[in-house]
Protein backbone atom coordinates (compact mmCIF):
# COMPACT_ATOMS: atom_id res chain seq x y z
CA UNK A 1 0.00 0.00 0.00
CA UNK A 2 1.47 3.29 -1.12
CA UNK A 3 1.35 6.32 1.37
CA UNK A 4 -0.81 8.88 0.76
CA UNK A 5 1.76 11.85 -1.31
CA UNK A 6 2.57 14.95 -0.06
CA UNK A 7 -0.54 17.76 -1.44
CA UNK A 8 0.84 19.86 -4.51
CA UNK A 9 -1.71 21.92 -5.88
CA UNK A 10 -1.13 23.64 -9.35
CA UNK A 11 -2.81 25.98 -11.25
CA UNK A 12 -5.94 24.21 -13.11
CA UNK A 13 -6.36 26.16 -15.60
CA UNK A 14 -4.21 29.34 -17.35
CA UNK A 15 -6.35 31.97 -15.75
CA UNK A 16 -7.57 30.71 -12.15
CA UNK A 17 -4.55 29.35 -9.98
CA UNK A 18 -5.07 27.39 -6.55
CA UNK A 19 -2.27 28.76 -4.42
CA UNK A 20 -0.30 26.44 -2.92
CA UNK A 21 -0.95 25.29 0.84
CA UNK A 22 1.66 25.00 2.82
CA UNK A 23 1.58 21.44 4.37
CA UNK A 24 3.87 18.14 4.47
CA UNK A 25 1.77 14.85 4.41
CA UNK A 26 5.61 13.32 4.10
CA UNK A 27 6.87 14.69 7.39
CA UNK A 28 3.55 13.71 8.97
CA UNK A 29 3.73 10.37 7.68
CA UNK A 30 7.20 10.03 9.18
CA UNK A 31 6.44 11.90 12.66
CA UNK A 32 3.37 9.32 13.04
CA UNK A 33 5.75 6.27 12.11
CA UNK A 34 8.34 7.05 14.30
CA UNK A 35 6.28 7.84 17.37
CA UNK A 36 4.66 4.02 16.54
CA UNK A 37 8.04 2.46 16.24
CA UNK A 38 9.00 4.24 19.32
CA UNK A 39 6.77 5.37 21.79
CA UNK A 40 9.87 6.93 23.93
CA UNK A 41 10.12 9.28 21.66
CA UNK A 42 6.82 11.32 22.19
CA UNK A 43 8.53 12.90 25.71
CA UNK A 44 10.78 14.98 22.98
CA UNK A 45 8.48 16.39 20.89
CA UNK A 46 7.71 19.23 23.44
CA UNK A 47 4.24 20.85 24.33
CA UNK A 48 3.62 22.43 21.35
CA UNK A 49 2.66 20.11 18.41
CA UNK A 50 -1.00 19.27 19.08
CA UNK A 51 -3.18 16.81 16.98
CA UNK A 52 -4.93 20.40 14.96
CA UNK A 53 -1.35 21.12 13.44
CA UNK A 54 -1.42 18.63 11.08
CA UNK A 55 -3.26 18.81 7.90
CA UNK A 56 -4.78 15.63 7.00
CA UNK A 57 -7.62 15.16 9.64
CA UNK A 58 -6.45 11.20 9.66
CA UNK A 59 -3.63 12.11 11.00
CA UNK A 60 -5.26 14.63 13.15
CA UNK A 61 -7.16 11.47 14.72
CA UNK A 62 -4.29 9.12 15.05
CA UNK A 63 -1.82 11.30 16.38
CA UNK A 64 -4.60 11.75 19.38
CA UNK A 65 -4.69 8.04 19.63
CA UNK A 66 -1.10 7.74 20.10
CA UNK A 67 -0.89 10.64 22.93
CA UNK A 68 -3.68 9.30 24.75
CA UNK A 69 -2.04 5.83 24.85
CA UNK A 70 1.25 6.83 25.73
CA UNK A 71 -0.23 9.66 28.50
CA UNK A 72 -1.93 6.57 30.54
CA UNK A 73 0.99 4.39 30.25
CA UNK A 74 -0.04 2.18 27.28
CA UNK A 75 1.22 0.73 24.24
CA UNK A 76 0.53 2.44 20.90
CA UNK A 77 1.41 0.50 18.12
CA UNK A 78 -0.50 -0.64 14.83
CA UNK A 79 -2.51 -3.26 15.80
CA UNK A 80 -3.81 -1.93 19.16
CA UNK A 81 -4.62 1.21 17.22
CA UNK A 82 -6.18 -0.43 14.31
CA UNK A 83 -9.09 -1.83 16.97
CA UNK A 84 -9.61 1.62 17.64
CA UNK A 85 -10.06 2.57 14.34
CA UNK A 86 -12.15 -0.19 12.83
CA UNK A 87 -15.49 1.76 11.93
CA UNK A 88 -13.48 5.06 10.27
CA UNK A 89 -13.89 5.09 7.23
CA UNK A 90 -10.78 7.41 6.14
CA UNK A 91 -8.28 4.46 8.27
CA UNK A 92 -10.31 2.00 5.93
CA UNK A 93 -9.88 3.94 2.42
CA UNK A 94 -6.32 4.10 3.51
CA UNK A 95 -5.65 0.51 3.93
CA UNK A 96 -6.43 -0.25 7.31
CA UNK A 97 -4.01 -1.68 9.53
CA UNK A 98 -1.31 -1.86 6.45
CA UNK A 99 -1.43 1.87 6.24
CA UNK A 100 -0.28 1.81 10.23
CA UNK A 101 2.41 -0.77 9.42
CA UNK A 102 3.83 0.86 6.55
CA UNK A 103 4.41 4.14 8.29
CA UNK A 104 6.27 1.90 10.84
CA UNK A 105 8.50 0.14 8.27
CA UNK A 106 9.16 3.65 6.69
CA UNK A 107 9.60 5.53 9.86
CA UNK A 108 13.05 7.35 10.59
CA UNK A 109 15.18 6.85 13.29
CA UNK A 110 13.23 8.10 16.78
CA UNK A 111 15.89 10.99 17.35
CA UNK A 112 14.82 12.77 14.38
CA UNK A 113 11.38 12.72 15.58
CA UNK A 114 11.36 16.44 16.91
CA UNK A 115 12.89 17.45 13.64
CA UNK A 116 9.48 15.99 11.95
CA UNK A 117 7.35 17.93 14.84
CA UNK A 118 8.99 20.79 14.39
CA UNK A 119 8.12 20.97 10.33
CA UNK A 120 4.95 20.00 10.88
CA UNK A 121 3.79 22.85 13.61
CA UNK A 122 5.72 25.24 11.44
CA UNK A 123 3.19 24.35 8.31
CA UNK A 124 0.29 24.31 10.50
CA UNK A 125 1.31 28.20 11.88
CA UNK A 126 1.72 28.79 8.03
CA UNK A 127 -1.50 27.94 7.24
CA UNK A 128 -2.93 29.82 10.12
CA UNK A 129 -1.02 33.30 8.93
CA UNK A 130 -2.64 32.65 5.49
CA UNK A 131 -5.99 32.19 6.81
CA UNK A 132 -5.51 35.29 9.20
CA UNK A 133 -3.90 37.22 6.15
CA UNK A 134 -7.38 36.54 3.85
CA UNK A 135 -10.00 37.39 6.77
CA UNK A 136 -7.71 40.90 7.36
CA UNK A 137 -7.99 41.57 3.84
CA UNK A 138 -11.67 40.73 3.25
CA UNK A 139 -13.00 42.91 6.42
CA UNK A 140 -10.63 45.60 5.03
CA UNK A 141 -12.09 45.45 1.79
CA UNK A 142 -15.81 45.19 2.81
CA UNK A 143 -15.78 47.05 5.85
CA UNK A 144 -18.07 46.37 8.67
CA UNK A 145 -20.73 48.79 10.00
CA UNK A 146 -19.75 47.50 13.52
CA UNK A 147 -15.87 47.88 13.17
CA UNK A 148 -13.95 50.91 12.31
CA UNK A 149 -10.33 50.18 11.00
CA UNK A 150 -8.79 50.74 14.75
CA UNK A 151 -11.16 47.71 15.88
CA UNK A 152 -9.86 45.59 12.75
CA UNK A 153 -6.51 46.82 13.54
CA UNK A 154 -7.50 45.37 17.54
CA UNK A 155 -8.58 42.14 15.99
CA UNK A 156 -6.15 41.23 14.20
CA UNK A 157 -3.31 41.69 16.61
CA UNK A 158 -5.35 39.58 19.19
CA UNK A 159 -5.45 36.85 16.20
CA UNK A 160 -1.97 37.16 15.77
CA UNK A 161 -0.93 37.15 19.77
CA UNK A 162 -3.03 34.10 19.65
CA UNK A 163 -1.50 32.59 17.23
CA UNK A 164 2.17 33.29 18.34
CA UNK A 165 1.76 32.32 21.94
CA UNK A 166 -0.28 29.16 21.35
CA UNK A 167 0.06 27.82 17.86
CA UNK A 168 -4.33 28.32 17.96
CA UNK A 169 -6.14 31.25 16.97
CA UNK A 170 -9.16 29.92 18.48
CA UNK A 171 -9.33 28.09 20.70
CA UNK A 172 -13.12 27.02 20.18
CA UNK A 173 -14.35 23.48 22.53
CA UNK A 174 -11.84 22.04 25.25
CA UNK A 175 -12.30 18.02 26.08
CA UNK A 176 -13.43 18.03 29.48
CA UNK A 177 -10.03 15.81 29.84
CA UNK A 178 -7.69 18.76 29.07
CA UNK A 179 -9.47 21.57 30.95
CA UNK A 180 -9.26 18.51 34.34
CA UNK A 181 -5.70 17.91 33.60
CA UNK A 182 -5.06 22.01 33.59
CA UNK A 183 -7.02 21.95 36.91
CA UNK A 184 -4.93 19.31 38.30
CA UNK A 185 -1.55 21.62 37.56
CA UNK A 186 -3.19 24.33 39.04
CA UNK A 187 -3.60 22.00 42.15
CA UNK A 188 -0.52 20.62 42.43
CA UNK A 189 1.20 23.87 41.83
CA UNK A 190 -0.44 25.59 44.77
CA UNK A 191 0.52 22.55 46.78
CA UNK A 192 4.22 22.93 45.81
CA UNK A 193 3.96 26.73 46.91
CA UNK A 194 4.41 27.76 50.78
CA UNK A 195 0.52 28.25 52.33
CA UNK A 196 -0.78 26.55 49.78
CA UNK A 197 -1.37 29.61 47.46
CA UNK A 198 -2.66 28.74 43.72
CA UNK A 199 -1.98 32.43 42.75
CA UNK A 200 0.22 35.46 42.91
CA UNK A 201 0.88 36.39 46.43
CA UNK A 202 -0.14 39.88 47.20
CA UNK A 203 2.33 40.42 49.99
CA UNK A 204 -0.28 40.65 52.72
CA UNK A 205 -0.40 37.00 54.62
CA UNK A 206 -3.91 37.48 56.36
CA UNK A 207 -5.13 38.71 52.61
CA UNK A 208 -3.14 35.94 50.97
CA UNK A 209 -5.04 33.71 53.64
CA UNK A 210 -8.85 34.44 52.82
CA UNK A 211 -8.56 34.68 49.15
CA UNK A 212 -5.86 32.14 47.81
CA UNK A 213 -3.59 35.02 46.38
CA UNK A 214 -4.52 36.92 42.56
CA UNK A 215 -5.64 33.72 40.45
CA UNK A 216 -5.01 33.99 36.58
CA UNK A 217 -7.27 34.72 34.31
CA UNK A 218 -9.21 36.78 37.61
CA UNK A 219 -10.90 39.98 37.01
CA UNK A 220 -10.66 41.93 40.35
CA UNK A 221 -12.06 44.84 41.39
CA UNK A 222 -10.22 47.05 44.44
CA UNK A 223 -12.66 49.72 45.36
CA UNK A 224 -12.89 52.45 47.52
CA UNK A 225 -13.80 56.20 48.51
CA UNK A 226 -11.13 58.77 48.00
CA UNK A 227 -8.06 59.25 49.52
CA UNK A 228 -9.08 55.44 51.54
CA UNK A 229 -5.86 54.11 49.86
CA UNK A 230 -6.74 52.14 47.33
CA UNK A 231 -3.81 53.50 44.93
CA UNK A 232 -1.51 52.81 47.79
CA UNK A 233 -2.74 48.70 48.24
CA UNK A 234 -2.50 48.23 44.64
CA UNK A 235 1.38 50.41 44.36
CA UNK A 236 1.87 47.74 47.62
CA UNK A 237 0.81 44.44 46.16
CA UNK A 238 2.51 45.71 42.26
CA UNK A 239 5.55 46.05 44.04
CA UNK A 240 5.64 42.95 46.43
CA UNK A 241 4.93 40.94 43.39
CA UNK A 242 7.76 42.47 41.24
CA UNK A 243 10.42 42.62 43.86
CA UNK A 244 10.00 38.64 44.39
CA UNK A 245 10.27 37.63 40.59
CA UNK A 246 11.79 34.52 39.95
CA UNK A 247 12.31 32.52 37.17
CA UNK A 248 13.86 29.42 35.56
CA UNK A 249 14.51 28.52 31.60
CA UNK A 250 12.48 26.01 29.68
CA UNK A 251 13.65 24.10 27.12
CA UNK A 252 12.68 25.64 24.20
CA UNK A 253 14.21 28.73 25.62
CA UNK A 254 11.22 30.57 27.45
CA UNK A 255 10.76 31.92 31.15
CA UNK A 256 9.14 29.96 33.87
CA UNK A 257 7.74 32.32 35.99
CA UNK A 258 8.25 30.68 39.65
CA UNK A 259 8.05 33.50 42.29
CA UNK A 260 6.54 36.99 41.80
CA UNK A 261 6.14 38.04 38.88
CA UNK A 262 6.47 40.91 35.50
CA UNK A 263 3.60 43.22 36.28
CA UNK A 264 2.31 46.03 33.76
CA UNK A 265 1.08 49.04 35.94
CA UNK A 266 -1.59 51.57 34.53
CA UNK A 267 -1.83 54.46 35.96
CA UNK A 268 -4.45 56.23 34.23
CA UNK A 269 -4.45 59.22 37.28
CA UNK A 270 -1.17 59.86 38.88
CA UNK A 271 2.44 60.03 36.80
CA UNK A 272 5.03 57.25 36.42
CA UNK A 273 7.39 59.92 38.81
CA UNK A 274 4.70 59.54 41.48
CA UNK A 275 4.18 56.44 41.53
CA UNK A 276 8.09 55.77 42.00
CA UNK A 277 8.17 57.99 44.79
CA UNK A 278 5.60 56.13 46.42
CA UNK A 279 7.69 53.30 46.15
CA UNK A 280 10.88 54.99 47.34
CA UNK A 281 8.75 55.92 50.64
CA UNK A 282 8.17 52.22 51.15
CA UNK A 283 11.22 50.75 50.64
CA UNK A 284 13.27 53.66 52.24
CA UNK A 285 10.98 54.61 55.26
CA UNK A 286 11.10 57.86 54.75
CA UNK A 287 7.71 59.73 54.37
CA UNK A 288 6.82 60.46 50.78
CA UNK A 289 5.31 63.84 51.91
CA UNK A 290 8.81 64.91 53.47
CA UNK A 291 10.32 63.54 49.85
CA UNK A 292 8.45 66.06 47.78
CA UNK A 293 9.14 68.90 49.95
CA UNK A 294 13.02 68.52 50.34
CA UNK A 295 13.13 67.88 54.24
CA UNK A 296 15.48 65.42 54.85
CA UNK A 297 18.73 65.17 55.35
CA UNK A 298 22.05 63.20 54.83
CA UNK A 299 21.31 60.17 56.25
CA UNK A 300 17.53 59.71 54.97
CA UNK A 301 19.02 60.83 51.63
CA UNK A 302 21.58 57.98 51.83
CA UNK A 303 18.67 55.39 52.45
CA UNK A 304 16.71 56.93 49.74
CA UNK A 305 19.33 56.26 46.97
CA UNK A 306 19.82 52.54 48.48
CA UNK A 307 16.23 51.86 48.06
CA UNK A 308 16.31 53.02 44.45
CA UNK A 309 19.58 50.96 43.72
CA UNK A 310 17.80 47.93 45.64
CA UNK A 311 14.52 48.14 43.53
CA UNK A 312 15.07 49.79 39.93
CA UNK A 313 16.01 46.34 38.69
CA UNK A 314 12.34 45.28 39.78
CA UNK A 315 10.20 43.99 36.32
CA UNK A 316 7.38 47.26 36.80
CA UNK A 317 6.55 48.48 33.95
CA UNK A 318 4.73 51.62 33.99
CA UNK A 319 1.92 53.03 31.23
CA UNK A 320 0.58 56.51 32.87
CA UNK A 321 -1.18 57.54 29.60
CA UNK A 322 -4.12 59.64 30.55
CA UNK A 323 -7.80 58.23 29.28
CA UNK A 324 -5.87 55.39 27.69
CA UNK A 325 -8.54 53.58 25.30
CA UNK A 326 -9.49 49.75 26.00
CA UNK A 327 -7.77 48.73 22.51
CA UNK A 328 -4.75 50.29 23.49
CA UNK A 329 -4.30 49.16 26.81
CA UNK A 330 -5.14 45.63 25.64
CA UNK A 331 -2.68 45.42 22.71
CA UNK A 332 0.34 46.92 25.05
CA UNK A 333 -0.80 44.35 27.79
CA UNK A 334 0.22 41.94 24.81
CA UNK A 335 3.09 43.60 23.29
CA UNK A 336 4.56 43.37 27.21
CA UNK A 337 3.80 39.85 27.46
CA UNK A 338 5.15 39.13 23.91
CA UNK A 339 8.81 40.81 24.62
CA UNK A 340 9.17 40.34 28.53
CA UNK A 341 6.62 38.29 30.54
CA UNK A 342 3.32 39.44 32.00
CA UNK A 343 2.16 38.21 35.23
CA UNK A 344 -0.02 40.66 37.24
CA UNK A 345 -2.09 43.57 35.20
CA UNK A 346 -2.87 46.97 37.50
CA UNK A 347 -5.36 49.54 36.04
CA UNK A 348 -5.73 52.36 38.07
CA UNK A 349 -8.16 53.42 37.76
CA UNK A 350 -11.46 51.69 36.13
CA UNK A 351 -13.59 55.18 35.56
CA UNK A 352 -11.02 56.58 33.33
CA UNK A 353 -10.54 54.33 30.95
CA UNK A 354 -12.25 54.98 27.28
CA UNK A 355 -13.58 52.93 24.71
CA UNK A 356 -12.41 55.14 21.94
CA UNK A 357 -14.61 56.50 19.18
CA UNK A 358 -17.95 55.89 18.32
CA UNK A 359 -18.63 54.19 22.21
CA UNK A 360 -21.68 54.72 23.24
CA UNK A 361 -23.57 57.44 24.77
CA UNK A 362 -24.69 55.44 27.81
CA UNK A 363 -22.09 55.43 30.63
CA UNK A 364 -23.24 52.47 32.34
CA UNK A 365 -22.94 50.47 28.92
CA UNK A 366 -19.27 51.51 28.37
CA UNK A 367 -18.52 50.60 31.90
CA UNK A 368 -19.95 47.32 31.06
CA UNK A 369 -17.83 47.16 27.56
CA UNK A 370 -14.70 48.09 29.84
CA UNK A 371 -14.98 45.79 32.28
CA UNK A 372 -15.77 42.55 29.49
CA UNK A 373 -12.85 43.66 27.81
CA UNK A 374 -11.21 43.72 30.88
CA UNK A 375 -12.28 40.33 32.18
CA UNK A 376 -11.67 39.04 28.55
CA UNK A 377 -7.87 39.95 28.52
CA UNK A 378 -7.51 38.56 31.76
CA UNK A 379 -8.75 35.32 30.14
CA UNK A 380 -6.01 35.46 27.12
CA UNK A 381 -3.35 36.35 28.42
CA UNK A 382 -4.05 33.92 31.50
CA UNK A 383 -2.99 36.92 34.44
CA UNK A 384 -4.72 38.45 37.12
CA UNK A 385 -6.42 41.95 36.65
CA UNK A 386 -6.56 44.44 39.36
CA UNK A 387 -8.63 46.99 38.46
CA UNK A 388 -9.54 49.91 40.98
CA UNK A 389 -12.71 51.83 40.97
CA UNK A 390 -14.56 54.43 42.29
CA UNK A 391 -17.30 54.11 44.75
CA UNK A 392 -20.60 56.34 44.85
CA UNK A 393 -21.07 59.19 46.88
CA UNK A 394 -24.36 57.02 48.77
CA UNK A 395 -21.92 55.71 50.79
CA UNK A 396 -21.23 59.16 52.47
CA UNK A 397 -24.64 59.86 53.20
CA UNK A 398 -24.96 57.04 55.22
CA UNK A 399 -24.52 56.31 59.14
CA UNK A 400 -22.55 53.30 58.76
CA UNK A 401 -19.89 54.40 56.19
CA UNK A 402 -18.76 50.38 55.40
CA UNK A 403 -18.93 49.75 51.59
CA UNK A 404 -21.08 47.53 49.67
CA UNK A 405 -21.59 46.03 46.47
CA UNK A 406 -24.14 48.60 45.89
CA UNK A 407 -21.88 51.29 46.26
CA UNK A 408 -20.36 50.77 43.09
CA UNK A 409 -20.25 53.13 40.13
CA UNK A 410 -21.74 52.06 37.44
CA UNK A 411 -22.54 48.58 39.61
CA UNK A 412 -24.22 46.47 37.60
CA UNK A 413 -21.70 45.51 35.07
CA UNK A 414 -18.88 45.87 37.33
CA UNK A 415 -20.47 43.45 40.11
CA UNK A 416 -21.27 40.78 37.09
CA UNK A 417 -17.96 40.58 35.28
CA UNK A 418 -15.72 40.91 38.43
CA UNK A 419 -14.47 37.35 39.69
CA UNK A 420 -13.55 39.08 43.42
CA UNK A 421 -14.96 42.87 44.42
CA UNK A 422 -12.47 44.16 47.57
CA UNK A 423 -13.44 47.30 49.09
CA UNK A 424 -11.09 49.58 51.22
CA UNK A 425 -11.93 51.09 54.48
CA UNK A 426 -10.38 53.02 57.20
CA UNK A 427 -12.18 54.35 60.23
CA UNK A 428 -9.73 56.93 61.29
CA UNK A 429 -10.36 58.54 58.18
CA UNK A 430 -14.25 59.08 58.87
CA UNK A 431 -13.17 59.48 62.52
CA UNK A 432 -10.89 62.11 62.34
CA UNK A 433 -12.89 64.78 60.55
CA UNK A 434 -15.08 64.16 63.60
CA UNK A 435 -13.48 65.91 66.15
CA UNK A 436 -15.28 67.52 68.66
CA UNK A 437 -14.35 70.71 70.64
CA UNK A 438 -10.82 70.11 72.72
CA UNK A 439 -10.67 69.54 76.37
CA UNK A 440 -14.63 68.57 76.38
CA UNK A 441 -15.68 64.95 77.93
CA UNK A 442 -16.65 64.06 73.88
CA UNK A 443 -13.54 64.49 72.92
CA UNK A 444 -11.32 62.55 75.33
CA UNK A 445 -13.85 59.58 74.48
CA UNK A 446 -13.83 60.90 70.82
CA UNK A 447 -9.44 60.28 71.07
CA UNK A 448 -9.62 57.14 72.96
CA UNK A 449 -11.78 55.58 69.85
CA UNK A 450 -9.50 56.90 67.24
CA UNK A 451 -6.08 55.83 68.94
CA UNK A 452 -7.79 52.18 68.89
CA UNK A 453 -8.55 52.02 65.04
CA UNK A 454 -5.39 54.53 64.00
CA UNK A 455 -3.12 53.05 61.68
CA UNK A 456 -5.67 49.83 61.22
CA UNK A 457 -7.61 49.19 57.60
CA UNK A 458 -9.95 46.57 56.49
CA UNK A 459 -10.07 45.07 53.12
CA UNK A 460 -14.18 44.11 52.73
CA UNK A 461 -14.46 41.06 50.56
CA UNK A 462 -17.60 41.84 49.39
CA UNK A 463 -17.88 39.39 45.79
CA UNK A 464 -15.33 35.92 45.56
CA UNK A 465 -16.12 33.25 42.74
CA UNK A 466 -13.64 31.16 44.43
CA UNK A 467 -14.12 31.49 48.31
CA UNK A 468 -16.30 32.81 51.17
CA UNK A 469 -16.41 36.23 50.86
CA UNK A 470 -15.56 38.68 54.88
CA UNK A 471 -13.00 40.96 56.50
CA UNK A 472 -9.38 41.30 56.69
CA UNK A 473 -7.81 43.95 58.52
CA UNK A 474 -4.61 45.20 57.80
CA UNK A 475 -2.04 47.70 58.96
CA UNK A 476 -1.65 51.31 57.40
CA UNK A 477 0.74 53.74 57.66
CA UNK A 478 -0.21 57.06 56.97
CA UNK A 479 3.25 58.67 56.46
CA UNK A 480 4.40 55.97 53.68
CA UNK A 481 1.07 55.35 52.32
CA UNK A 482 1.63 51.47 53.03
CA UNK A 483 -0.40 48.32 54.15
CA UNK A 484 0.96 45.51 56.26
CA UNK A 485 0.29 42.58 58.05
CA UNK A 486 -1.05 43.23 61.75
CA UNK A 487 0.83 41.71 64.07
CA UNK A 488 0.15 38.48 65.53
CA UNK A 489 0.62 38.69 68.59
CA UNK A 490 -0.62 41.63 70.24
CA UNK A 491 -3.05 44.32 68.95
CA UNK A 492 -0.20 46.62 67.34
CA UNK A 493 0.38 46.90 63.94
CA UNK A 494 3.49 45.89 62.15
CA UNK A 495 4.61 49.14 60.17
CA UNK A 496 6.64 47.45 58.07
Amino acid sequence: MALVPALDLRPVSNDIAIPHVPANVEAEQALLGALLYDNAAFERLGDNLQPRHFFEPFHQRLFEAIETHIRKGQLAEPILLAQQFASDPAFNELGGVRYLADLVDRAPPAANAPDYARAVYDLALRRDLIRIGGEITTTAQQGDAELDARDQIEAAEQQLYQLAETGSVSQGFVAFADALQGAVAMAAEAHGRDGGLAGLSTGLLDLDQKIGGLHPSDLVILAARPSMGKTSLACNIAFDVARHYAWEPQPDGSKKTVAGGVVAFFSLEMSSEQLAMRLLAEVSGVSGDRLRKGEIDAMEFGRVRDAAIEIQEAPLYIDATGGITLAKLTARARRLKRMVGLDLIVVDYLQLITTGAGGPDNRVQEISMITQGLKALAKELKVPVLALSQLSRQVENREDKKPQLSDLRESGSIEQDADMVMFVYRESYYLSRLEPQENTPEHFEWQEKLDRVKGLAEIIIGKQRHGPIGTVKLSFNEDLTKFGNLARDSGRYDPH
